[in-house]
């Protein structure tokens, strides 16, 4: 390991605020039908068609390999189609890549509604829905058995 490796140089650093926001979140998922479903259909997020869709992704998109989705805050949702991807442990309560969860956020007045609608749904819920002084949240796995939670600011 060189001295450069472990000290950066000062001037190869980026200025605070550089970095303006997460452009996009990329996941692998094992069927892409349910994980279309899950995130379109069931947390109602935006998929991308037709011309919303990235030039570089048309053909993948096409190919029915990557799907994309758009929060209202303008985060992008890539799920790539890796069906003989693994996870090293069955159990999604076992922590299976460096990712611990991802968060949507929501109107408190909305939250109540998103835990009956995962409930109804038969979503596979990790634990909550939980109340802290930063507010309420609810943690859940999508079809792939990644780590999800809906939280809300108090109210």
């Amino acid at each position: 390991m060189t001295d450069s490796a472990i000290a950066p140089s000062k001037s190869a650093t980026l200025p605070a605020g550089t970095l303006s926001c997460i452009h996009h979140i990329a996941l692998n998922v094992k069927d892409m039908a349910a994980s279309r479903h899950f995130y379109g259909e069931i947390l109602g997020l935006h998929e991308l068609r037709g011309a919303e869709v990235p030039e570089t992704l048309k053909d993948l998109v096409a190919a029915g390999k990557v799907a994309n989705f758009r929060l209202p805050d303008g985060l992008i949702l890539d799920l790539f189609g890796e069906p003989d991807l693994l996870p090293p442990d069955a159990d999604p309560t076992q922590q299976f890549t460096r990712a611990n969860h991802m968060a949507f956020g929501i109107a408190p007045e909305q939250f109540d509604q998103a835990v009956t609608v995962l409930k109804q749904q038969n979503v596979a819920i990790d634990h909550g829905p939980v109340s802290r002084p930063t507010g309420r949240g609810i943690y859940f796995y999508d079809p792939d058995g990644f780590l999800l939670e809906i939280r809300c600011d108090p109210t």
